[in-house]
């Protein structure tokens, strides 16, 4: 068999091992180790397995994940979620659907500390689904909401998809945190417009909105001191250079832990479930960290990124059909595995695609993040749908699913926005690099 073909069979059989279940860094260093002895021979294969694990580890680049993993724990536990909840509702209360309409704000809000998709999906859904359900909210609008609402959690930065993205990449980490922040604010307005829309079409769907006083909006934005000092010292000293990435998710995470003593919730009960959620999640991360350098090595040999790029530049096509092709491949793979396993799959094979084109890599991970959302809450998988159906077990994923499905268009038209205006993305980015 020549190298294309074996490397061809090796993302069959990947995708094979996914849908039947077995662990994705396990699949990818499977498959990459099997192809790679294949291909070459199974000495080369071996010292491959000696020499990567053992150079990832050592890699001073990820020693960010866990820190600001670390950092989303603690912002959980000092009882920001809540805060960023209630100030979200109070300021939004005259619009149609206030409470989902506070909800994607708040998640906006906690995706700015969290980085995790899953996490803000799940701690934002414990605290709004119940109070929804009280006010007579449609489940299909208040779980779509959530759903949609989680995503933001790795598009506005601290992100850890982007980060895995630039070290994969090798792209600055710190231009694609702030490439993230007017795409954030822009789908987080999407969502609320899209939640009015709907509200607007079937008023059944929420209750008539309700007037909240002037005071009462100012006094919650008393509980969002803390949210304020933690974005403003780890993106603040990012951006303006005085932290390093590093140094500012250890910054993060020192000051989310002053954060929860200071709220009167730092105890040992926090402390091991905080360090407990870190390490399982940076260990589960990490492995597909190593699987997926050996899987990219394989990919590597076959040539098959070079060929594929290669071949759509022979072709001529428009950028925009090559774009819209790979979307095509995104939706699909969302269908079947989350976002860092995406990332790890299709980085290595897309990325001479989008550099033959002379298109900016700090664009294309943001487009990445995007398509990833769409993935989130898209069936037959939709990550954040199961997890709300984990959250509240008597609503049918089908309605879940039924919610979801409107923000589906919300985020292509996103996807649109941003492609047609690219500087929405690398206007943030210039200005960092300029200072």
């Amino acid at each position: 068999m020549t190298p294309v073909a074996i490397g061809i069979l090796g993302i069959i059989v990947f995708l094979a091992l996914i849908f039947l279940g077995m662990n994705i860094g396990l699949a990818l260093l499977l498959v990459g180790f099997a192809g790679y002895g294949l291909v070459l021979n199974p000495a080369a294969a071996i010292g491959l397995l000696r020499t990567l694990p053992a150079a990832q580890a050592s890699n001073y680049s990820f020693i960010v994940i866990p820190l600001f993993i670390l950092m989303g724990n603690f912002a959980y536990h000092a009882g920001l979620s809540g805060a960023l909840y209630n100030a979200g509702n109070k300021w939004l209360s005259r619009l149609p659907g206030s409470l989902a309409c506070g909800t994607v704000a708040a998640c906006a809000g906690f995706g700015a500390i969290c980085g995790s998709n899953a996490a803000t999906c799940a701690t934002m859904g414990t605290i709004a689904l119940p109070e929804m359900r009280k006010y007579n909210y449609a489940d299909r609008l208040s779980t779509g909401s959530i759903a949609m609402g989680g995503t933001l959690g790795i598009l506005i930065p601290p992100s850890t998809p982007m980060i895995l993205y630039g070290i994969m990449a090798e792209t600055s980490i710190g231009a694609l945190f702030a490439a993230g922040v007017l795409p954030g604010i822009m789908m987080a307005a999407l969502c609320i417009a899209t939640i009015v829309l709907l509200c607007r079409l079937n008023p059944s769907l929420a209750p008539p909105p309700s007037s909240c006083s002037w005071k009462e909006r100012f006094e919650s934005l008393k509980g969002l001191v803390g949210v304020v000092i933690l974005f403003g010292a780890v993106l603040g000293g990012m951006f303006s250079g005085f932290f390093s990435v590093n140094q500012s998710a250890a910054v993060g995470a020192a000051l989310a832990i002053l954060l929860t003593a200071a709220n009167k919730n730092l105890n040992w009960r926090t402390i091991k479930a905080a360090l407990q959620d870190t390490v399982n999640t940076f260990a589960m991360t990490f492995l597909l960290l190593i699987g997926a350098g050996v899987f990219g090595a394989f990919l590597t040999i076959t040539k098959i990124p070079m060929l594929l790029a290669g071949a759509l530049e022979a072709m001529q096509l428009p950028f925009p059909v090559v774009l819209l092709m790979m979307t095509a491949v995104y939706i699909v793979l969302g269908m079947i595995m989350d976002e860092l396993p995406m990332i790890m799959l299709t980085v290595p094979i897309f990325l001479p695609i989008i550099t033959s084109y002379g298109y900016s890599l700090v664009w294309f991970g943001i487009y990445i993040i995007l398509v990833m959302e769409l993935g989130a809450i898209a069936p037959p998988v939709g990550l954040n749908c199961f997890i709300i159906q984990g959250i509240s077990k008597d609503i049918p994923l089908g309605t879940i699913y039924r919610g979801a499905l409107p923000f589906v268009i919300t985020i292509l038209v996103g996807i649109v926005l941003i492609t047609a205006f690219p500087q929405i993305v690398l206007f943030l980015p210039g200005l960092t690099k300029g200072g």
